[in-house]
């Protein structure tokens, strides 16, 4: 089972610090990773703002033994409004935390650090590991193509990333294959990715200023990770291997694992959580869509009517994760027996339960690594930043999924009939698409197994880490 990663005997005891970018999605992936790390014998000090220690210390489950939580002060925007200036954010943690950081890693107890771990999105911290003599490994929680193409920003069409004065006009027509990612970056592993799939990203001038400082810092880092498993982009990682002077380390699925067999849960206060393994056990075998869609970028309210109505007409099961706006969900519902509707939830203990058969996401990497661990379809509804791409690879090159994005209507909005029909269609259709979905991925669930557990493609990766720390220690 999955639980190798802590298998083999213990190595030394070395002390690698952990610096995820502040961010819940960042945080989780450099936790997850913390614990493969600690499992394997390492110190892990995991390093978080003030805010986020107390996050982390009311959330769902302690940091694993050898994880230690240690905090800087308060110097960045809230994590709860930080989506309404996602840009002056990157702003103040591009420029804010690192001062801060290193009065920290002066004042830590324990062995000298043999290792930064550091989020690409913080990417100061390879200067402050260059300054210190100490290694600094990059990880990249989203995915290797997303990577790939910053890497390769300067091969893009100038309409695209410049000022849009060379964009094709309303009246113009672009040759089709000009529209591939492929056709710009040969080593992209899908010809499925589009330029459009980037285009509302690029166009985000602010958020590109930290993208691609982020993206090229890995030239002074001493190796790069990947939450993905390399099975998932091969021939991506592998052209990137080609191009870097640093190794690169895919580990995943870099998804909680470990924790699976921990039955211990906190609410939260909230005690109408408890029994939703419970109503999870009463419900058949693959009948529930679990629905989330990510707690950083909500979608508007007309959409949450419509994703809301769409649920209640299509009479699909339904377990659904939203934070705000629950009352509103509630009543376009209304009573049923069919669903229910919480704040939170152990999201990967969800996926693996037998009663859950789809997955309506948003495509972040977190939530599309969780969904192939367990071996969930999707439907996929991709939001912002990274999401998009995430989307087109689990629709058209992993295939496991169904898109829903495409049925939006000039304004953006998908209608509720279409919601309705693609949550049949997943999750009760017999039709020999939506068979061949199930069954890929089942097949991307036994192939990511095989990467994490003993002698795996990933476990293996670790095991090279952990040779590293130990020589540096």
């Amino acid at each position: 089972m999955a639980a190798a990663a802590g298998d083999e005997p213990r190595g030394c005891c070395c002390h690698i610090v952990a610096v995820p970018f502040p961010g819940r999605g960042h945080v989780n992936a450099m936790m997850n990773l913390s614990r493969l790390l600690a499992a394997r014998g390492a110190a892990v000090s995991f390093v978080v703002t003030e805010e986020w220690l107390g996050l982390l210390r009311s959330s769902s489950s302690t940091p694993a033994d050898g994880v230690r939580l240690r905090a800087i002060p308060n110097v960045i925007a809230s994590e709860h409004g930080r989506a309404a200036d996602h840009s002056g954010f990157l702003d103040a943690v591009a420029t804010e935390m690192e001062a801060p950081f290193e009065r920290l890693l002066d004042g830590l107890e324990g062995a000298p650090p043999a290792a930064l771990v550091a989020d690409a999105y913080v990417p100061w911290v390879v200067g402050v590991g260059n300054r210190r003599g100490v290694p600094v490994w990059q990880l990249f929680p989203m995915a290797a193509t997303f990577f790939s193409t910053y890497y390769h920003f300067d091969r893009l069409p100038a309409w695209l990333t410049g000022d849009g004065e060379h964009a094709p006009g309303s009246g113009e027509t672009v040759d089709k294959s000009d529209q591939r990612l492929g056709h710009y970056i040969s080593s992209q592993a899908s010809n499925t990715i589009r330029l459009s799939d980037l285009e509302p990203l690029i166009h985000n001038k602010r958020a590109v200023k930290h993208i691609l400082p982020a993206i090229s810092s890995v030239r002074n880092a001493q190796c790069l990770l990947f939450t993905t498993m390399y099975e998932l982009e091969a021939s991506v990682i592998d052209s990137l291997q080609s191009v870097l002077s640093c190794p690169v380390y895919p580990i995943g699925p870099c998804v909680p694992y470990i924790t699976l067999e921990d039955h211990w849960t906190m609410t939260n206060g909230d005690t109408s959580q408890v029994d939703y393994f419970e109503w999870l056990d009463s419900q058949p075998v693959n009948s529930v869509l679990y629905v989330s869609l990510g707690s950083f970028v909500s979608v508007s309210a007309s959409q949450l009517d419509e994703i809301a109505l769409g649920l209640a007409a299509s009479e699909v099961r339904f377990l659904w994760i939203i934070r705000e706006q629950s009352p509103r969900v509630r009543e376009l519902i209304g009573d049923t027996d069919k669903g229910m509707i919480l704040p939170w939830c152990e999201q990967l203990k969800v996926l693996c339960h037998s009663s859950v058969g789809g997955f309506l996401t948003h495509c972040g990497m977190n939530s599309t690594l969780e969904a192939i661990f367990a071996g969930v379809p999707m439907l996929a509804l991709p939001l912002f930043f990274d999401q998009p791409l995430d989307g087109r690879l689990i629709v058209e090159e992993w295939k496991i999924g169904l898109n829903l994005w495409d049925c939006a209507s000039k304004d953006g909005l998908i209608g509720r009939e279409d919601i309705a029909r693609a949550a049949k269609r997943l999750m009760s259709s017999d039709e020999p698409e939506t068979k061949a979905v199930r069954r890929r991925a089942l097949e991307w669930k036994e192939a990511s197994r095989r990467a994490v557990d003993k002698g795996g493609s990933s476990y293996r990766n670790l095991s090279a880490l952990m040779e590293m720390a130990c020589a540096s220690a």
